[in-house]
Parts: structure tokens; C-alpha cells; sequence
């Protein structure tokens, strides 16, 4: 019996089977017959039938009601943070009615909202779940709009007697757009997992980075994961890792077919180029889409800078330090965060230093001398959680440490006061460092100072992260704290020096909040 082609064992595939796959019968469709195309030597970026044409608009209404969605929880957004902001000035003035609120309202939305959603489109907030941006993307964007709003006010020679409409909108804007979105991606994605959705992907590399990538996509942030690994391909015969092997790249044509594949993942760093292009275009003509697990390389490309005038293009990495118009920005957000929020919490400092003073004898702060910027030593300030001998106790606590690498932790540290645990359980222990970004020691974000027991166990390329100043509040804080490996913990602050903006910045403040309330990874 002749043996039957990839096409026709993928359009044989029972549909009762098909949400087990994690796709719906109408995607089912569309990659079986363009494996089938794609069997036939034909390309699936050529001009389709008439029948598969009407299967794929089924999915462009998909997505379109996917992006009237996105429009519409942006447009509640954008039109919530606007009223707001202009109720709160209402109530407190007390001169302005309601009907004002709501013309005010009227007034600024259309633009502001137009503006919003061109931006949004023009940054990807719009795409498919799997390729949309995050809050720090939607930030930047936001504020964005309010520069721009702003500009647009003051090129009308409109007069306001503050400037509050345009910062106080963009802070609820944030707040709401940002609310909505995460509430819709929790929503859409529950209603996807019930039915069993899952992109299946192969990986294909040379090396152990294969496993390591695998690992890190099941457990991911998502849960569970969206992505379903099949097995993996590769140019040569690789020792067992754990994963399905699928052979060797010769078969990838079969294997997409079969497997019905949605995306590829080259997850090697060492990957041959010629065999990545001639494997991109193979994909590309099945419509199967391919991704890259990036290398310390290409993370560093992200600030490389081209040198002219040289036979060969060359590309200068800079060091990543913050100087001229970047330090005027991030040292003007320190110091205008750092008063407000010493306003703001004013009376929950003199709480905290009441119940230190009260709970046991000693100092109110105390000030761990800290390596900071350029490795240079600083006083770092803190409401003092441990009795006044822990530092002596330091040397005979040693056995006990439960983190890894230069980080010294014990869950239940015997050294803390019965107020030190609570405060160290919410972070309120670090408050007086805002005193630190004040002098100009410290930021509101950026890598975790470390004690100096704990920085003379650096290794040197770990000391990287001390080309600029240490902050309050990080990546570290927002993705796992305490319960990351050190190493990873490290590789955060590299991934912040790269990728620095103000709207990080505020993005990682904002993530900071919900991480202290849930106590994730804290003590």
C-alpha cells in the first residue's frame, strides 16, 4: 500500500481531536491544506482559493474582534483617566460642577484617545496575544500621548493655571488602561486554556541551550504554559535531554505537516546562518512563523552603535551608563518621586519609627554602609528590623544561609524583632532610602545595593551592575525576588542597564506595589 502524504494525514486528522492540539477546527483547516500546498511544492503566500479564503476571513474576523476589543477597553480607559482627573480637581476646589467635569471631559478625549490608539497600533499593543507588548510598552505610550497633548495645548496658546489635567490624566491613564488590559488578557487567556489552546513549537539548535530554553518556556509566568513543546530538530544527532527528538532538519518539512506546527524556535546561539535562512524560508513558505531565543550577543546589539568610515561595518558597544539628556531625566524623576512620595507616606514613617523605637532597644534607622555607584561606599539607610548585636551574630548564621550565590537569607532569621519581620514582610524596612535618592546616593530604580559581606563573593562579571547608581526598587523586586537564582537575579539588572527608559522606570514602581502587597519571595 502506498504510503500516504503529510497533507492527507493532517486533513484526516478527526475533528474530535482537534482541541486537544489546541487549535479550532477552522485554524485546523487552514494549516492542513496549506501543508497540503506546501506538500505540493506550492507556496502558501501565493494567492489562495476561493475556499481557503473564506476560512481565512473567518480568522480576520477573529482578529478584528480581537482589536474592536483592545479599542474599546482603551477608549473606557483613556476617557475614565480624563474624568477622573478632572473630578479630583472638582472636589477639591469646589468651584467646578459636574456638567464642567463632564465637558472637560468631551473636550480632551477624541484627541487624546486618537492619539493613544496610534501609538498603541504603531508599538504592537494590538497584535496577537503571544507577540503584545507589556505595561512598560504601554507606559512609554501613554506617556507619549501626554507630551504630545501637552505640545499640542501650548502650540494653541491655550492657558492653564496648573499643569495638572496633563500628569494627573496620564497617572490614572496608566492605572486604567493598564487595569483593563491585564483584566482582558486574564479573561481571553482563561477562555483559551478551557478550550485547550496551545501553540505547538518545535525547537531546533545545536546545543544544550535546547533544554534550557524548554525549561524556561514550561515554567514561564504562565500557567499553564501556551506553548506546548513537540519535540525538538537538529542539524546532528544530540545525547538525550529530556525532550522528544524529531530527527534531523532534513525532515522538517515532514515534521511541520505532522506535527502541525505553529512556530519554530531557534534556541542555539551557535545555530549555522545559511542552514537559519534556508530554514526561515521553509517555514515562511508553510506559514509556520519562527522565533529566536536570544544570546548574550544579540542582547547587547540592543545599544550597538555604528562606527563610519570603516572598510568593514562596524558596531561599538557603549557602556551602559546613564550620562547627559538620560541622567538629567532619571536624576529629575528621582528627585520629584522621592519628595513626593516623602510627602505622601510622612505618616506612615512616623508610625514605622514609633513601633521600632517602642518594640525593642536601639537606634530607629540604621545605615548599612553599602558599595554603590563606581563601587564607592555609601551609608544605606534603613528602619533598623534586627536587634543592635545581628552584625556580631553575622559569622555563626553562615550554615543557615537559604539563598544562593554572594545573597545571604534565612526565612526565619533569629536576628529579627517581632516589628522587623512585619516590616521586612512588606518592604517598609527600605523607606528611609528615599532620604538616599535625595542626596543623590541612591534611585528610585535600579540594581539592589548589596552589603559588602555579600559583594567581596561577586565575581567580576557580576560587577557590572555598579556602573550606575543602586535604586530602591528593580527588576529583581518585580520578578521573584527572593526566590530567583543569583545569577538570574544579576542578569535582571544587565537586561535593566540595556533596556533603560523613564517608562521602565515607572513601569517597575508601579509592578513594585502589587509585589510587596503579595509578599512574593520577601523576608
Amino acid at each position: 500500500m502506498a504510503p500516504r502524504s503529510a497533507g492527507t494525514s493532517t486533513l484526516q486528522t478527526p475533528p474530535e481531536e482537534l482541541p486537544l492540539r489546541g487549535l479550532t477546527a477552522a485554524e485546523a483547516t487552514v494549516s492542513a491544506a496549506s501543508a497540503h500546498a506546501a506538500g505540493n511544492g506550492r507556496d502558501m503566500r501565493r494567492k489562495r482559493p476561493p475556499a481557503i479564503s473564506f476560512v481565512l476571513r473567518l480568522d480576520t474576523a477573529r482578529r478584528a474582534a480581537r482589536v474592536v476589543s483592545l479599542l474599546a477597553l482603551d477608549f473606557l480607559g483613556v476617557a475614565l483617566a480624563i474624568f477622573t482627573a478632572l473630578a479630583l480637581k472638582a472636589a477639591l476646589l469646589s468651584t467646578v460642577s459636574f456638567t464642567d467635569v463632564v465637558h472637560g471631559t468631551r473636550s480632551y478625549v477624541a484627541l487624546a484617545y486618537l492619539i493613544t490608539a496610534l501609538l498603541f497600533a504603531r508599538s504592537g499593543l494590538y497584535s496577537d496575544r503571544n507577540q503584545r507588548p507589556g505595561l512598560t510598552r504601554i507606559v512609554a505610550c501613554i506617556f507619549q500621548v501626554m507630551i504630545l497633548m501637552l505640545l499640542l495645548a501650548l502650540a494653541e496658546n491655550m492657558h492653564f493655571s496648573s499643569y495638572y489635567i496633563f500628569y494627573g490624566s496620564f497617572a490614572f491613564a496608566v492605572l486604567y488602561v493598564g487595569t483593563l488590559r491585564h483584566l482582558y488578557e486574564l479573561v481571553t487567556g482563561g477562555m483559551l486554556r478551557a478550550a485547550g489552546y496551545r501553540r505547538r513549537a518545535v525547537l531546533v539548535g545545536t546545543g544544550e541551550q535546547i533544554k534550557d530554553v524548554a525549561h524556561a518556556l514550561r515554567d514561564g509566568s504562565h500557567a499553564p504554559s501556551p506553548i506546548q513543546i513537540v519535540g525538538f530538530l537538529s542539524p546532528q544527532v544530540l545525547p538525550a535531554n529530556g525532550l522528544r527528538s524529531l530527527g534531523s532538519l532534513d525532515r522538517l518539512d515532514e515534521v511541520l505537516a505532522a506535527e502541525r506546527v505553529d512556530e519554530v524556535i531557534i534556541a542555539d546561539p551557535d545555530f549555522p546562518q545559511a542552514q537559519a535562512v534556508d530554514l526561515v524560508e521553509r517555514c515562511h513558505r508553510r506559514g509556520v512563523r519562527v522565533r529566536i531565543a536570544p544570546s548574550t550577543m544579540e542582547l547587547l546589539i540592543h545599544r550597538a552603535e555604528f562606527v563610519p568610515g570603516e572598510s568593514v561595518p562596524l558596531f561599538e558597544l557603549t557602556p551602559p551608563v546613564f550620562e547627559g539628556i538620560d541622567y538629567a531625566l532619571k536624576r529629575t524623576f528621582d528627585v520629584i518621586g522621592s519628595i513626593l512620595l516623602l510627602a505622601l507616606l510622612s505618616p506612615l514613617l512616623l508610625l514605622v519609627a514609633i513601633a521600632v523605637r517602642v518594640s525593642s532597644r536601639g537606634p530607629v534607622l540604621f545605615g548599612s554602609h553599602r558599595p554603590g555607584i563606581g563601587q564607592q561606599p555609601f551609608q544605606c539607610l534603613k528602619f533598623r528590623t534586627m536587634h543592635t548585636d545581628a552584625e556580631q551574630q553575622q559569622a555563626d548564621l553562615e550554615s543557615m544561609n537559604e539563598a544562593s550565590g554572594a545573597l545571604f537569607k534565612i526565612r526565619d532569621d533569629p536576628r529579627l524583632t517581632a516589628v522587623g519581620r512585619l516590616l521586612r514582610r512588606f518592604s517598609l524596612d527600605e523607606l528611609p532610602q528615599l532620604i538616599n535618592v535625595l542626596r543623590g546616593e541612591m534611585s528610585l530604580v535600579g540594581p539592589r545595593p548589596l552589603p559588602v559581606r555579600d559583594f567581596e563573593l561577586l565575581e567580576d562579571w557580576h560587577r557590572k551592575r555598579y556602573l550606575v547608581l543602586p535604586g530602591m526598587t528593580g527588576l529583581w523586586q518585580v520578578s521573584g525576588r527572593s526566590e530567583l537564582d543569583f545569577d538570574d537575579l544579576v542578569r535582571l539588572d544587565f537586561i535593566y542597564l540595556e533596556r533603560w527608559s523613564l517608562a521602565l522606570d515607572f513601569a517597575i514602581i508601579v509592578k513594585t506595589i502589587p509585589a510587596v502587597l503579595s509578599r512574593r519571595g520577601a523576608y
